[in-house]
């Protein structure tokens, strides 16, 4: 590696690792608490389960599939020797901290190599960027243990299939939105039936340890769970109705349930029901867009970036939940769009990284206000949210035109 490569990389390094740590401090230092999750939830959750109280997904229905317990608890392991100089809290926090950056940096090392080339560069200048942007929220909820997952899954799919379906099948039971890649993967890639067995296979084996741990009905409690909540306040669905809160005819109310702030409004129950069939017919019909493709000959490196992207934005605009947690969830396709088609990578990243920041500015920096129906964090996320209906726009046109030949090799 030359002189000049070796300086690039370690620049990189450096504003990798530093935003890791500022995103870490600015937890305990924005409003809002937005590492709240952290200690309020995740903590107790994960304490009950060492402590032989209740194990959330095993002997209780829970919100997250079961997968998710195991970075939660491998933090409160991690804490156990920070207690002699912090609280248990704190401890909590930072060794959650410690746990993402690690998996971060993993992906980030993979991502690069050992002698990074220009796109994989970029890629890696467009992750830090996009931390920076979206703030302690990147670090601070289960979703950011998926994104490293993810990413090296993406990266893996077409040298080691068996491997990246592997990893992209325990991201969708930490968090289902993996699943959104793995379902790009089934369509794009040329080693389809080792993906798709891999991934059933891995399914089955975590049913089967579930079902010896005790759980039943819990198994796809996370599936359930989701059709009792209403329309949360930062859904896409939820802007018209937020602006009838702006001028008093709709309440934004707290739901103790599921601990989240939800509207109160009429045919806000009516819109919340349809959501989440439509989320599944517009999946489906982008998937079958994908497979035509696919079909037709379309090369990987086309075809799989575009598709994962716009995959994982429909989950998210079409979505009863907006929790701003999910804009983690659109980094990885981006970071993979670099690295297999760099010349069409520019405008999704830009929209991301835009959304990154929107997302900011209303979470954490402006939520009460949000809360208070004001016209200024209104009007914020009113963009942040158009601008996720862009993003599939510009996902789902990128599919669409994506050649269809046949090609001897997956990046062409």
């Amino acid at each position: 590696m030359s002189r000049a490569s070796t300086l690039r990389t370690t620049a990189l390094w450096s504003a990798f690792a530093a935003v890791h740590v500022w995103i870490a401090v600015a937890g305990w230092m924005f409003p809002s608490q937005p590492m709240g999750d952290v200690v309020l939830v995740y903590e107790p959750w994960s304490s009950a389960a060492l402590s032989g109280g209740p194990v959330v997904g095993i002997t209780e229905t829970w919100v997250y599939p079961q997968l998710a317990l195991v970075p939660m608890l491998i933090a409160k392991m991690l804490s156990t020797p920070l207690i002699a100089v912090l609280d248990a809290s704190q401890a909590y926090l930072v060794a959650w901290a410690v746990l993402v950056t690690v998996l971060d940096a993993i992906a980030f090392a993979v991502l690069l190599g050992r002698r990074p080339v220009p796109q994989r560069r970029v890629a890696g200048w467009f992750w830090t960027a996009a931390l920076l942007m979206l703030g302690p929220i990147a670090m601070y909820r289960i979703d950011a243990i998926t994104v490293p997952v993810a990413v090296l899954g993406g990266l893996w799919l077409v040298g080691r299939p068996a491997l990246a379906a592997v990893l992209l099948t325990v991201g969708a039971w930490i968090k289902i939105w993996p699943g959104a890649l793995l379902l790009a993967a089934v369509v794009a890639v040329r080693s389809r039936m080792r993906v798709l067995l891999t991934a059933t296979a891995v399914t089955a084996g975590i049913i089967l340890v579930l079902w010896a741990l005790g759980a039943d009905s819990e198994i796809f409690g996370f599936l359930t769970e989701q059709t009792g909540r209403g329309l949360q306040i930062e859904a896409v669905a939820a802007t018209p109705f937020l602006w009838l809160a702006v001028s008093g005819a709709a309440r934004i109310e707290y739901s103790f349930d599921i601990l989240t702030f939800q509207i109160s409004a009429p045919g806000a129950d009516a819109v919340s029901a349809v959501l989440t069939p439509l989320m599944v017919v517009l999946v489906l019909i982008v998937a079958a867009i994908g497979g035509l493709k696919a079909m037709r000959g379309a090369s990987f490196a086309r075809l799989f970036p575009p598709l994962a992207l716009t995959l994982v934005a429909a989950l998210i605009v079409v979505n009863k939940v907006g929790s701003p947690q999910f804009q983690t969830w659109l980094i990885a396709p981006v970071i993979l769009w670099f690295v297999w088609d760099r010349a069409r990578a520019n405008v999704p990243a830009v929209v991301v990284l835009a959304l990154c920041a929107l997302t900011c500015l209303v979470y954490p920096l402006n939520y009460d206000a949000l809360l208070r129906a004001e016209v200024l964090p209104v009007v914020m996320l009113t963009a942040r949210n158009l601008l996720l209906i862009v993003a599939l726009v510009v996902g789902l046109r990128a599919v669409v035109r994506v050649p269809a030949h046949r090609s001897s090799s997956p990046r062409e």
